[in-house]
């Protein structure tokens, strides 16, 4: 295969991003230093405390937004976040239970 068809085929395999991707791209600024600190960039509210919010609100999406004064787009945003890192989510809301 030339090098050219290769990097045809290579980047047709390559997929858009998705929805969530888009979305946490958008809204989800990383901490490297402290992981579990990750927040909403321009608002600076942790992806942990969203989440957390959300399942004391039985999953209305609206009523975190309008809490956290955050667009509900954002709260997606924690949520995609948040379902690829369950993990480290769970533990900063098991340490804020404690």
């Amino acid at each position: 295969m030339s090098r050219e068809r290769s990097a045809q085929v290579k980047s047709s395999e390559a997929s858009p991003l998705s929805a969530e991707d888009a979305l946490i791209e958008r809204f989800i600024e990383p901490d490297l230093r402290h992981p579990m600190d990750t927040r909403i960039s321009e608002f600076g509210v942790p992806v942990w405390a969203l989440i957390g919010y959300l399942r004391v609100v039985d999953g209305d999406l609206a009523e975190v937004a309008t809490a956290y004064d955050v667009p509900e787009d954002a709260v997606l945003a924690a949520l995609a976040y948040y379902k690829r890192n369950p993990a480290l989510i769970d533990a900063q809301l098991a340490i804020n239970a404690a």
